[in-house]
């Protein structure tokens, strides 16, 4: 079983001072490295503009800066605890960003005391979790689906109820029950020929130079 977990406003709510206890305490950061974090995150203002309309300048307390290149790394550096949880319930994991995966194998889903640890696994997102966004896939042969989706429509995680899915998009690769990567064939296939119109449609405005060049 393969269970996706979208964080709902994942990175705004990072607390400064856990971060940098975690940079400090975990992962050996000290010192001027230390003090030039703590500076790009503290400090920081934010406003509303509308026109030559402005609001009041507001204090940033929490979160990092979305659309920067630290702000995915150090998302993973205030997260490395959950991580750590996870590990020691013998589940494994993957996590990109504000997205991670649960992994479990066949005897565990079928384990009552693993259902049991898999709710308690995350408790910190139990309030972040977002269910419409989150998914599960269980991958297996033919007789083992039959027996495990009939009566498996949802798993719960942290105390949010996580549909079964018939297949599951990964870092933009979608996967199937029986892994046969047949849905992501036709996913691609059908934006290959969506962006062939597309080019097709503004052909006569392109030189010949432009219309030859590699995408």
């Amino acid at each position: 079983m393969l269970i996706g977990l979208d964080l709902l406003a994942a990175f705004d709510t990072v607390n400064h001072r856990l971060l940098l206890d975690h940079l400090q305490l975990e992962f050996g950061v000290t010192e001027t490295p230390l003090n030039w974090l703590q500076s790009y995150l503290e400090g920081r203002t934010q406003y509303i503009k509308m026109g030559q309309h402005q609001s009041a300048a507001t204090g940033v307390d929490v979160g990092v800066p979305q659309g920067s290149v630290l702000g995915p790394l150090l998302f993973a550096v205030y997260c490395s605890p959950v991580a750590n949880i996870i590990a020691h319930l013998g589940m494994q994991y993957h996590q990109y960003a504000d997205y991670m995966q649960l992994h479990l194998i066949r005897w565990a889903v079928r384990s009552r005391g693993v259902y049991h640890r898999r709710q308690t696994v995350v408790p910190a997102e139990q309030s972040t979790a977002q269910p419409y966004k989150s998914e599960a896939l269980i991958i297996g042969t033919t007789n083992q689906l039959r027996v495990m989706t009939s009566s498996m429509p949802s798993v719960s995680v942290a105390g949010v109820d996580v549909p079964v899915a018939d297949d599951m998009k990964v870092l933009g690769v979608v996967l199937d029950r029986r892994l046969t990567l047949h849905k992501d064939v036709s996913t691609v296939a059908r934006s290959c020929n969506y962006h062939s119109l597309a080019i097709q449609h503004i052909r006569h405005l392109l030189t010949t130079e432009l219309a030859q060049m590699p995408a």
